[in-house]
């Protein structure tokens, strides 16, 4: 299902054919007017123009082609979330060279490989850790160049800065040509996909993707240029990639600040319209509620919340409430919910998760106090949002619908599949897995859903997740784990095992400052490890999960688990960069713990 109005189309149709030149687009329009917010080291705020973004870029842009980037050299960035990744990026795209990104807590192995696989001969590094582990990969580069401090052998932010200062006055056209040559199909960017199975794939996106993504966005009218975006996502992951190019298009304001734990205090400092996250952030704010009010409190905000759930269905159908539920929700905002508003620096009109599928149960506590948090859906290989469920008329549960210009259809095998401007343009130097993942133009993600009627889609799992029990059940694994997080405010991860087993199983862990809080409470002087196998931990846990197994169906309830006396990491191979459970690995490390929960003849 396709959702593109004629007018919808050719507004499509006629964005800027590339990111550098959509951003001097955005200049001309909007010089003075506030393009991004981010800290300095003494956490003061100060802000850019549009303008004075420009100018900043294009000077990077002349630093790098001082240090020689030729046409579609690859430079790598390996540095968290903040305003110099963003302007390096553009500053890349603005000399023509094609941006690979690095997750900083990638493995030294897994950097060497994207390195070596996409050709990256010039690094741009947040730091001296970072520099090091580019030293450790052996490989030989062009250029290191240094965003804080300096280093011997590394070239500086200043220095780079000062060198295309210097390039600019030699060469006034150099960027101008440069742009002038760049269209739809010039290649802009390398993100190298997670790989829970086996090695990454590098993800070819263009700048007609980019701006794709941004013009599709505009046309929604969800945020305007007046929005005020707090933006701390990786900018290494397509999502965070993707904001950008709205940011750029539609004309926005970003506060960025990458450091996690900084979201909630700068929220109340920054006070933004708008967030995108990920599942995990809007679980952690709902567990700090439920668990963080006790006594008197406590009853409150259960109460409040109560009267919230009451009062959901009149506010999803625009429909006015009896005059007490209404009297009792306007106690309900001013003794609790108005602080959670508060808390979040009062102006957020909606949040968009991303990345990972949100349970519906958190969508809806959050709507009970006057929150809204929707789903948007797509993936690296489809430039990120291809579709978003609109948050004026929210349907928790489901991704909503395709966005302007994309395609949506469902397999007669279950799997959702995408067609559009945002289908990346293959995978790098991987013509076989290309013409495997694209056929016909339609995009296999992998990912089995439903559509409805009015073209809302659900994803239900992962195509290649779900495993099928010795009684010829299938189970969705994400489903069940969904379920049980929402239920279960303790816990940090579960991972759901059981192929051709007779029931289901989960692997826990604990969320560790809730734990060590518990430990403390009760003058119990343990670490992570000691108190996680307290057994007063696990009769906890399985009340919680024995409760979350009354919302799913017989076949795939939770009949046992183990709670692990560690997280599972990046380091250990357990985990993703951008923290996905290598499911697989998990199964293979843990297959006694996994065994152990069977009886001995299954």
């Amino acid at each position: 299902m396709s959702a593109a109005p004629v007018n919808v189309a050719e507004r499509i149709a006629n964005r800027p054919v590339s990111v550098p030149a959509a951003l001097r687009n955005r200049v001309s329009k909007s010089s003075s007017i506030e393009a991004f917010r981010f800290p300095d080291a003494n956490e003061q705020w100060h802000s850019l123009t549009w303008q004075e973004t420009l100018s900043k870029v294009e000077t990077l842009a002349n630093g790098l082609l001082a240090l020689g980037l030729e046409r579609e050299q690859r430079v790598a960035i390996a540095s968290g979330t903040r305003i110099e990744w963003i302007l390096a990026d553009l500053a890349i795209g603005f000399a023509g060279g094609v941006t690979t990104t690095v997750y900083p807590n990638t493995t030294a192995d897994e950097v060497q490989y994207i390195l070596d696989h996409s050709e990256s001969r010039v690094v741009i590094v947040e730091n001296v850790e970072q520099l090091e582990k580019m030293r450790q990969t052996g490989l030989e580069f062009d250029s290191l160049i240094l965003i804080d401090g300096t280093a011997e052998g590394a070239v500086s932010w200043d220095d780079l800065v000062a060198q295309g200062e210097a390039y600019a006055a030699e060469h006034p056209d150099a960027l101008d040509e440069i742009v002038d040559s760049l269209g739809l199909d010039s290649l802009c960017t390398l993100i190298y996909t997670s790989g829970t199975t086996g090695r990454p794939k590098g993800v070819e996106l263009t700048h007609g993707n980019w701006t794709y993504e941004g013009a599709a966005m505009d046309t929604l009218d969800i945020v305007t240029e007046n929005d005020l975006q707090y933006l701390w996502l990786p900018l290494s992951h397509v999502f965070g990639k993707c904001l950008i190019a709205c940011q750029i298009i539609i004309g926005f304001a970003s506060a960025v600040d990458g450091r996690i734990p900084n979201i909630v205090p700068n929220l109340s400092v920054v006070h933004p319209t708008f967030m995108c996250g990920a599942p995990r952030i809007f679980e952690k704010v709902r567990v700090a509620v439920l668990t963080g009010n006790k006594g008197i409190k406590g009853q409150i905000a259960r109460w409040a919340f109560g009267v919230g759930a009451k009062s959901r269905p009149y506010r999803l159908e625009g429909k006015s409430m009896p005059v007490l539920l209404k009297a009792q929700y306007g106690l309900a905002h001013k003794l609790v919910f108005s602080k959670l508003h508060e808390k979040m620096g009062g102006r957020l009109r909606f949040f968009i998760s991303g990345s990972a599928k949100l349970n519906a149960q958190v969508q809806a506590w959050f709507y009970s106090a006057g929150l809204t948090v929707v789903e948007g859906y797509g993936m690296t290989e489809t430039s990120a949002i291809s579709t978003l469920n609109d948050p004026r008329t929210p349907l928790f549960g489901t991704i909503g619908k395709a966005s302007p210009g994309t395609e949506v259809r469902i397999a007669d095998d279950g799997e959702v599949l995408i067609k559009g401007p945002g289908v990346m343009r293959g995978y790098h130097k991987n013509p076989e897995k290309t013409a495997e993942a694209i056929q016909d133009g339609w995009y296999g993600t992998g990912d089995v859903g439903e559509m409805d009627a009015e073209g809302n889609v659900t994803i239900t799992d992962r195509k290649r997740d779900l495993f099928k029990t010795s009684g010829g059940k299938f189970i969705a694994p994400q489903k069940v784990e969904g379920v049980i997080m929402a239920n279960c405010p303790y816990l940090s991860q579960i991972v759901v095992l059981g192929e051709g087993r007779k029931y289901a199983v989960a692997l826990v862990t604990m969320d560790e400052p809730q734990l060590l809080a518990w430990g403390e409470k009760r003058g119990l002087k343990a670490d992570y490890a000691e108190l996680s196998q307290h057994p007063d931990i696990r009769e906890s846990i399985k009340g919680f999960i024995d409760r979350a197994n009354e919302r799913l169906d017989r076949w795939e309830t939770v009949k046992d688990f183990a709670i692990l006396d560690h997280e599972l990491t990046v380091e250990d191979g357990q985990v993703t960069a951008n923290m996905k459970i290598r499911r697989g690995k998990v199964a293979e490390t843990y297959a006694d713990v996994v065994d152990s929960l069977y009886p001995k003849e299954d």
